[in-house]
């Protein structure tokens, strides 16, 4: 056993905080999720401490010089220069997030989001099974959505614990979709917003459709939103931001 590894072990046992430090370090560096379940399994804790990249992507500078290239969305990058796609780097909390806004509007997923953060308080899966389903609906959820939240909270092992860096995004999309609750557009918004992969577009997302439609009036149908999004890849996620950005001037996030 090396130094370095001797650190690593000395401090998930004795020093948990400035473990998560070291590790929060590591993550940022694209560190594999694997390692960190793995670690976490070895030591007893939690195996879905996901501790991902926060903030900005690191390829967002190059998405702005590219997209304001572009004839169809320059002008909407030009008008928004503040604020950019963040990450929270918490994979559970994201998945829940956006089971939250599936079908109503951002302004209704915000303020049941704010009652379920007051009444939870961290969005874990440990603290959503301290509760009663009845006391999660109670924030404003469907039957449906709170049995979703649950049931993702006790499968949360299988449903985190994978080797993200290593997987494409059509197989992070076809692992996620196995879990009651989460569809194509759920896993979109997770590769988006916790995995920040950097050529997503949500065809299943009416605010995108909406978008597109109001700056290319020809595009009629899903295939010819579809088809003019492709022009932004490899930064459709970048475009998607700007897309709602222009429909609601608050950032987008989940």
């Amino acid at each position: 056993m090396n130094e370095q590894q001797q650190t690593q072990d000395y401090l998930f046992l004795s020093e948990p905080n400035r473990f998560l430090e070291v590790v929060s370090t590591k993550a940022s560096q694209s560190m594999s999720l694997a390692w960190l379940c793995q670690k976490a399994r070895g030591q007893n804790l939690h195996p879905c401490v996901s501790i991902m990249q926060t903030g900005k992507p690191d390829w967002w500078e190059d998405s702005l010089d590219f997209l304001k290239q572009d004839e169809i969305l320059s002008e909407i990058v030009e008008k928004y220069p503040d604020g950019n796609l963040e990450s929270r780097g918490r994979l559970f909390e994201t998945t829940i997030r956006s089971i939250v806004g599936q079908q109503i509007s951002v302004i209704a997923a915000d303020a049941i989001w704010a009652r379920l953060v007051d009444k939870i308080g961290d969005i874990t899966p440990e603290n959503v099974l301290a509760l009663s389903m009845e006391e999660v609906a109670k924030c404003g959820l469907s039957g449906q959505k709170t049995d979703y939240i649950f049931g993702l909270a006790n499968n949360s092992e299988d449903l985190l614990g994978q080797d993200w860096d290593n997987m494409t995004d059509t197989e992070i999309i076809k692992h996620l979709t196995k879990f009651r609750g989460i569809g194509p557009w759920t896993a979109e918004m997770m590769l988006m917003f916790s995995f920040m992969r950097p050529d997503v577009f949500s065809i299943g997302d009416i605010g995108l459709i909406k978008a597109v439609k109001l700056l290319v009036p020809t595009a009629q149908t899903k295939e010819d939103v579809l088809k003019i999004s492709h022009r932004w890849s490899p930064y459709r996620t970048a475009a998607s931001w700007y897309l709602w950005r222009m429909l609601d001037p608050i950032p987008v996030g989940y």
